[in-house]
């Protein structure tokens, strides 16, 4: 991803990624929160840009081994199931936020 270090990424996506300065992002160090950020929060839209910054592999993998627990039951199985089609099997827990 040396390639891809001096990328900036877009200020439409500044309302997903709410607790951080999308300009001061840096897209390698800061992966993890963009990616779910975008997935659990974003539109087709912002889905079709997060592919434009990160190779569809990376975006998967960030998803499987670096679980946030940000999603709703919905959007989790939709990502899991249909952007990313993960057939194995993922701890719920780990992705779905409580409602306390």
């Amino acid at each position: 991803m040396d390639s891809k270090k001096s990328v900036k990424l877009p200020v439409v996506l500044q309302p997903l990624l709410w607790s951080k300065n999308v300009k001061k992002l840096n897209i390698d160090n800061d992966k993890i929160y963009i990616i779910h950020q975008i997935l659990a929060y974003g539109n087709l839209k912002h889905i079709r840009l997060l592919n434009k910054i990160y190779p569809e592999e990376v975006i998967k993998n960030t998803f499987i081994d670096s679980p946030k627990s940000i999603y709703t039951r919905p959007v989790f199985l939709f990502v899991k199931n249909f952007l990313l089609e993960i057939n194995d099997k993922l701890n719920e827990k780990d992705y779905i936020k409580r409602i306390i």
